[in-house]
């Protein structure tokens, strides 16, 4: 129980921080690029309740770390709307591409922390990494998860987004209506990793440019510590 306690104490702070921040990208890139429906609504706020979801934000990722799979989740999806952006077909790709992108910001942010307080972080009690350098391994860990996941080509993750705008415009008609089968793939994803975990799903499809991304900012942490 004392291992499930610190395990949620790392990730919940870790998967609002990276969720909220992941989803006021694509609310503030699509202000900048001509649809301030977010802004209007109040979602360009860094104030957690404005942004969950009960089911996204609390529900999976709760039921993940208990079951012991990778704690993704999301949040309620900033509204915008497409056809108010100054240029509707590449503009969404940028703003699909903003939340990810934050993320993957987020990462190099805690990379570079780690490597600026090293000494400070190193060890806790008992020679075991301290719980801040924990956290930050975590929360580093989580945005790069989080960015990929959210790139996978399924409606209506980020990734089908930009998948949609590469098109061309005959084929985009088409892609986009998988939309309506969207969710339905993905608790199929969901399904997959709780019921047959010896399958490794995740691992061996998002786990391979997750693990060699992370190895890239732990690489930069070490350089600028000096290791």
């Amino acid at each position: 129980m004392n291992d499930t306690v610190f395990y949620i104490a790392l990730l919940v702070p870790a998967l609002v921080v990276a969720i909220v921040f992941h989803e006021v990208a694509h609310g503030m890139v699509a202000k900048w690029l001509g649809d301030p429906t977010a802004s209007s609504l109040g979602r360009l706020s860094f104030n957690p309740i404005r942004h969950v979801d009960p089911v996204g934000t609390l529900l999976i990722p709760g039921a993940m770390i208990l079951m012991g799979g990778p704690p993704f989740g999301w949040a309620k999806p900033v509204p915008v709307v497409k056809q108010r952006l100054n240029n509707p077909r590449v503009d969404m790709m940028w703003v699909a591409a903003a939340g990810p992108g934050m993320n993957l910001l987020l990462a190099l942010v805690a990379a570079l922390m780690l490597g600026l307080f090293a000494p400070l972080l190193a060890v806790g009690i008992g020679g075991e990494p301290s719980f801040a350098a924990q956290a930050l391994l975590t929360f580093l860990y989580l945005n790069v998860f989080l960015a990929i996941f959210n790139l996978l080509p399924i409606p209506p993750f980020d990734g089908s987004h930009i998948v949609e705008g590469l098109l061309p415009s005959s084929m985009a008609g088409t892609y986009a209506k998988l939309r309506n089968l969207g969710m339905g793939l993905f608790f199929l994803l969901i399904a997959l990793v709780w019921f047959f975990p010896e399958w490794d799903v995740l691992g061996n499809t998002v786990g391979v440019p997750v693990n060699w991304l992370v190895d890239k900012y732990l690489g930069v942490a070490s350089t600028i510590a000096g290791y």
